[in-house]
This record gives C-alpha cells, structure tokens and sequence, in this order.
C-alpha cells in the first residue's frame, strides 16, 4: 500500500478495516478472550453484521436492524467489561483506522467509535460511568474524548 491512504469509500474499504481489526482484537491479550472464549465469535457469521452497522453509521446505506447492545450485555454477565477493556478497544480501532485510512470518513469512524464504546459502557456499568482512569493503562484518555465531542 502507498503512504498516500485514502478515506474509507464504502462496504468494500469497511470490510478489509473490520477484518483487520477483528484480527488484532481477538489476538490482543486483554481484550481477545472476551471474542474467542466467551462469545466464540465466528468472525465469518460476525463480519457481515459489524460490517452492516458500521455501513449504516457511516454511510447509512446498510440496513441494521439487529440489537447491539444485547450481545455487550451478555458478554458482560459472564465477565465484566471495563473502562480498561472499553480503552483497549478504542485505542485498538483508531491504530487499525490510521494505519490504513485518511480522510473525513476515517475520522468520522474513529470518533463514533469512541462514542460507541463510551455508550456501551455507561449502559453496563451505569450513566455515571466514564473510561477515565482507562489511560493510566496505556490507554486513550477520556479528556481527549470529551474535548473531541466539545468541538
């Protein structure tokens, strides 16, 4: 691939990013076991429905009907999910974006998945919940979060 990285241009670009990312994820040691042993993610059955959300968020051409927080809360009833865990996969999405897309879909993807994880998190942990803290660990600051979301 050149260094000039084009924007994400629609289900084709999505695909390649989500297979990517699901890669590093279900490789990464901390939050990888959430995929493979708890959920036993089939990445085949999962990659075209992530594949139908993120189409739908960012171009809003797929039709998603399917309930995304249900299968968050699950996962999260046989092992809690943390702030840490949400920062891992935040910090694990922007890495995949960057280093394969530039442009205003790109950013758009990278800031809805923040918003996404932070959402997902309050809903489980509650709606005072932040994922401050989470970057003592290595992880993305929240403030980065908040200012992002304040511009």
């Amino acid at each position: 691939m050149n260094h000039h990285r084009a924007d994400i241009a629609g289900r084709a670009d999505l695909e390649r990013l989500l297979r990517r990312f699901y890669t590093a994820a279900f490789a990464d040691p901390r939050i990888g076991p959430f995929f493979t042993e708890i959920a036993g993610t089939d990445l085949g059955v999962h990659l075209p429905r992530i594949t139908d959300f993120w189409e739908r968020a960012l171009f809003r051409t797929a039709d998603y009907r399917r309930n995304a927080f249900a299968p968050h809360a699950a996962l999260h009833s046989v092992r809690g999910m943390t702030a840490a865990d949400f920062g891992r996969w935040v910090q694990l999405w922007h890495a995949t974006v960057d280093g394969a897309h530039r442009g205003p879909n790109a950013e758009r993807a990278k800031v809805q998945g923040e918003r996404i994880a932070l959402t997902l998190h309050r809903r489980l942990a509650g709606p005072g919940a932040s994922l401050a803290g989470a970057e003592n660990r290595g992880f993305i600051p929240l403030a980065a979060l908040q200012l992002r979301s304040a511009a």
